[in-house]
């Protein structure tokens, strides 16, 4: 099953330029559809950034939040996705700051992993903690949230060649990685 922004292949489906005309005319239903349209996708994008997906839950409303307030500064209309995805980007790396400042984090070095499942998972996100912000977004917004090539270039605003080309040197670097530290048979 696809995952947001949803198929617009649908007779009744508004499309995103339309819906953005008619929230900035007061039409509250049009911003909540899209809303529900974007929110696992912006999900996606704030858990790339912050590791924790109930924070990613909390930033994308957030940028929701800042969305409906700043509708009016939106230039192109039709880039609603790509303008999102950059309001919430910058609002899950303002709550990332703010849990840096807020809490200290402390590792349990006293947990032992019990299963070479557990180890193989925590490798896997260690390899992708070690990408750049924009190599795991593409990562997550794929392999976490299950998104076509054609969502994502919808809510990153790029080509698919370049989605594609991200995605290859991103399973690349993950793939050295794994090799550097011991697990031989690594296929992404």
């Amino acid at each position: 099953m696809s995952k947001t922004p949803e198929n617009k292949n649908s007779a009744d489906m508004k499309p995103d330029l339309i819906l953005v005309e008619q929230a900035l005319e007061g039409d509250a239903d049009s911003f909540t559809e899209l809303c529900r349209r974007y929110y696992p996708a912006m999900v996606a994008i704030a858990h790339s950034i912050l590791d924790d997906r109930d924070l990613a839950e909390d930033a994308a409303q957030q940028g929701f939040a800042n969305a409906v307030r700043k509708l009016g500064q939106l230039r192109k209309k039709n880039q609603f996705g790509g303008w999102l995805a950059a309001i919430c980007r910058n609002a899950a790396r303002d709550m990332a700051r703010t849990r840096i400042k807020h809490y200290c984090i402390e590792e349990d070095s006293a947990t032992v992993v019990e299963s070479q499942r557990d180890e193989a998972a925590e490798s896997v996100r260690e390899a992708i903690s070690k990408l750049s912000s924009s190599a795991r977004e593409v990562i997550f917004l794929r392999y976490y949230d299950g998104m076509s090539y054609e969502q994502m270039c919808e809510v990153l605003g790029l080509s698919r060649q370049a989605i594609n080309g991200k995605l290859r040197r991103a399973k690349k670097k993950m793939a050295d990685y794994l090799r550097r530290n011991g697990f031989c048979e690594v296929r992404l």
